[in-house]
């Protein structure tokens, strides 16, 4: 079981790490799963950003692993991540489908990721869960299942 001190810095880990999954949907404006140059442009024109059409083209060419022209949840993820400590969450995360799969179905609903949340002190509105689900969603039904989830824990190992 991790220390007190340990679950502290996990949680905050956590909390910065689900911070990052609602910007990509707030920067992701079609809901398509990716974010194109003009998306990501836009928003930082809208948070007061003067950043340039060159200056968002080498924010797009650093994330775009895959060179498609477009940031998925999965790079940007890398991208915002890259320089935090995320060996012990990455493994955490790993494990705990099950957990905060609270009816044992497989698939993690927003109202579960809430309830998990709450219960280990991470305060997230039912609104901000079902979000952040929605935004890792990659079927579209509502729920991430243990493959989504999967896609979120691979980019941060």
């Amino acid at each position: 079981m991790a220390q007190s001190g340990s679950l502290s810095a996990e949680t905050e880990t956590l909390s910065h790490v689900l911070s990052i999954m609602e910007t990509f949907r707030a920067f992701d404006s079609d809901n398509d799963g990716s974010i194109t140059a003009q998306e990501l442009g836009g928003i930082l024109s809208s948070l007061g950003y003067k950043a340039s059409e060159q200056d968002v083209r080498a924010m797009m060419q650093q994330g775009d692993t895959n060179k498609d022209g477009l940031l998925s949840l999965e790079e940007f993820l890398e991208m915002n991540t890259k320089n935090m400590e995320l060996g012990d969450l990455a493994n955490l995360l790993g494990t705990a489908f099950e957990s905060l799969n609270l009816d044992g179905d497989e698939i993690l609903t927003g109202e579960e990721l809430h309830a998990v949340m709450g219960n280990i002190g991470v305060e997230l509105s039912l609104e901000n869960c079902k979000d952040i689900i929605a935004s890792v969603d990659g079927d579209g039904d509502g729920a991430v299942s243990f493959e989504d989830f999967q896609l979120i824990v691979n980019s941060l190992l």
